[in-house]
């Protein structure tokens, strides 16, 4: 008997393969690929290590990006769309089946740990919208929902899992502790749709026309350091920490400006759209700004390219244009 497992790498996904592979089943972990979670990492790869099982990255970016734009069961609190999401994990597993040449799907979801998306309905209805509900076990709630084919044909023995519920984790940590599986990351967070800095920039590009796959890199550098828009279609993306900086050049070449120190160590700045020849000069303003002279001195940069400087800043003015252009919740 093999179980496909939809995994975070996270407590409760970790938890969830745990149980059920206590009871000889053996399970191929799925750590699912968005632009805004999962992904290859060293966290979900040593929690897989602990718990003696195969992992495999599925990315379904694409189709996730869809799922985000039409979220017909609705979006939570910022821009995630948790049921739908949820479900599509479940539709996108079972179509693996076959390959995997597993049985059924688990996952670590907990009855009442999330008020939206994991309530006794709504796991019902992330059920129904996967198109697999009779293939889905939830280890740590399943004394808890109606049996399914699984637990009914006995191929997993429900007293043998879990009657959890609430949005406490203590008791999954105590689990975990008597595992003897110690190392594990702190509960909650992983979807940046969940964040409301980031859902607050990503609503600014949805609403731009910009919540594409084709434009998934704006996505990804809305994510870090500060995002200025002049108008639709026009950015400048400023790296706050060195980290920003090095995730910001990454996306050089899909912009038509490139901004980083010379002479004066700064932010790297990345434009996109087409800039008009105030709009640079304000991308060289946030570099100065920004930089270690903070523009109260002459300030020496690298623009696509090509080294300029420019005079030091009146303080009034770019403070002006950063609070009328930065997106900013």
């Amino acid at each position: 008997m093999r179980a496909l497992a939809l995994f975070s790498g996270g407590l409760d996904s970790a938890l969830a393969i745990k149980v059920v592979v206590d009871q000889g089943i053996e399970v191929i972990a799925l750590n699912f690929v968005s632009h805004f979670f999962g992904g290859k990492n060293e966290k979900a790869e040593k929690m897989a290590e602990q718990l003696g099982v195969r992992l495999e990255y599925v990315d379904f970016s694409k189709i996730h990006t869809e799922i985000l734009k039409e979220s017909p069961s609705g979006r939570g609190k910022n821009m995630n769309p948790c049921i739908d999401c949820h479900a599509l994990m479940f539709e996108v597993a079972a179509k693996l089946l076959e390959k995997y040449d597993a049985n059924f799907i688990i996952s670590g979801e907990v009855l009442g740990q999330r008020p939206m998306s994991q309530n006794y309905i709504a796991l019902g209805k992330v059920m129904e919208l996967s198109g697999v509900e009779d293939l889905i076990v939830r280890p740590l709630s399943a004394k808890l929902l109606p049996p399914t084919k699984p637990i009914r044909e006995g191929w997993v023995d429900r007293e043998q899992l879990l009657d959890i519920q609430g949005r406490s984790r203590k008791r999954q940590m105590a689990l975990m502790e008597e595992y003897g599986i110690v190392e594990y990351p702190s509960p909650g967070g992983g979807c940046m749709l969940t964040e409301p800095n980031y859902s607050y920039r990503l609503k600014t590009l949805e609403n731009d026309g910009f919540l594409e796959d084709n434009y998934s890199f704006l996505f990804h550098l809305a994510k870090y350091g500060r995002f200025f828009r002049m108008e639709s279609g026009k950015y400048l993306f400023v790296g706050r920490e060195h980290d920003d900086n090095l995730k910001i050049s990454e996306y050089k070449d899909f912009g038509s400006l490139y901004i980083v120190g010379a002479g004066t160590p700064g932010p790297a700045v990345v434009g996109y759209g087409d800039l008009t020849k105030e709009e640079i000069i304000f991308g060289k303003e946030l570099f100065a700004r920004y930089s270690k002279s903070k523009g109260k001195s002459n300030t020496e940069m690298v623009v696509n390219g090509v080294i300029e400087e420019i005079e030091a800043l009146d303080e009034k003015s770019i403070n002006e244009k950063i609070k009328k252009y930065q997106v900013i919740l």
